[in-house]
């Protein structure tokens, strides 16, 4: 298994347009430590061995297994131990938000896909809170949760959206099954596959269909005044935020609008936009809870065995409408395949 590179919820392009643009010097600053956290950690996940295989456990429970850890703003991992699984909540509502999202995601995978846990084999699930100086970033490190308290002016807190706790995790899903190459095409299908079980998190949580989801990435996470409601929107990508210190989100949500960049592994936060996108599409015209059918045609694709690590959209597109094929009818593989041609990406007939 190889190691997944470092993937945060904040994207490269928007902390560096913080450092050149930011108003606000205290801002720019937490932007800064931001980056030069993200490239530590980067290098460290780099030079990490792989995560174990074939861990066999005499009984996988149908319970979360959940551990917090606060690291009192230092980068000491993993730092101290303040709520297990079963404890009840503290006073620091940071730990008792990453507690739920832990659990909100287990359940999820339980309930929607008979997983246990991000390894289907009930892997433990540890987070670190209050990482970092004003870290404006959370990650999956390959072994746990690790979020910063935000700067307070742009950012909030990054325990407050489940959905981004469960995009970080299912970058652990990912590692454990299609372990999809983080480079161009393949990189922003890693992406945008933890952007969409991240919303069905959210939307199982809820108990929303479809049609009453608000498909956004993060929303809650920009604090008030900031011109944005959330980091990414997969109904309408490229229209999530438009402001002066984070600029306008530059996601595409068709090929036209492509972006070829050697910046950040080839933009994939930014294309991610475009399986974003085709996998809304097809959600709505599927309809219904979208964990239900076409969130289980994406699963089945993820976790089925055959898709390649380097998977360009193309063939992650005819994976998904043979994939709704074989669990589904006429319907749902028209809905797959139309999903695919409104953004422009072509499925075999």
């Amino acid at each position: 298994m190889t190691v997944p590179v470092f993937c945060g919820i904040v994207p490269p392009h928007i902390l560096e347009h913080l450092v050149a643009h930011a108003e606000d010097d205290a801002v720019r600053e937490a932007a800064e430590r931001s980056l030069a956290l993200d490239a530590l950690n980067r290098v460290h996940r780099a030079e990490a061995p792989s995560t174990p295989e074939g861990i066999v456990r005499e009984r996988v429970l149908d319970t979360a297994e959940r551990t917090v850890c606060d690291d009192h703003h230092t980068q000491r991992l993993p730092g101290r131990v303040v709520r297990t699984e079963g404890a009840a909540p503290v006073p620091d509502q940071t730990v008792d938000r990453a507690y739920d999202g832990l659990g909100a995601t287990f359940d999820f995978y339980l309930a929607a896909y008979a997983r246990h846990s991000i390894d289907g084999r009930g892997l433990p699930l540890d987070a670190t809170v209050h990482y970092g100086q004003r870290y404006d970033n959370a990650f999956w490190n390959g072994e746990r949760m690790i979020f910063g308290d935000g700067d307070g002016t742009l950012f909030n807190d990054f325990t407050v959206s489940v959905d981004v706790i469960g995009h970080e995790l299912t970058h652990g899903v990912t590692q454990y099954s299609a372990g999809l190459d983080y480079q161009d095409q393949s990189g922003a299908l890693n992406e945008s596959v933890s952007d969409v079980f991240g919303s069905l998190v959210k939307q199982y949580s809820l108990k929303q269909t479809a049609d009453q989801a608000d498909w956004l990435i993060g929303a809650g996470l920009l604090a008030p005044g900031v011109h944005g409601v959330a980091l990414r929107s997969m109904k309408a990508p490229g229209t999530a935020y438009d402001d002066p210190n984070l600029g306008q989100d530059p996601q595409p949500a068709t090929m036209a609008g492509y972006v070829d960049t050697s910046d950040d592994n080839g933009g994939v936060h930014l294309n991610s936009g475009i399986p974003n996108h085709a996998f809304y599409l097809a959600a709505t015209a599927i309809g219904g809870f979208a964990w239900e059918k076409t969130g289980q045609i994406w699963y089945d694709v993820l976790t089925g065995g055959t898709l390649p690590a380097s998977a360009d959209f193309a063939t992650f597109a005819a994976a998904t409408v043979a994939a709704a094929g074989a669990r589904y009818g006429a319907a749902e593989v028209a809905a797959v395949r139309d999903a695919w041609v409104q953004v422009g990406v072509v499925a075999p007939a």
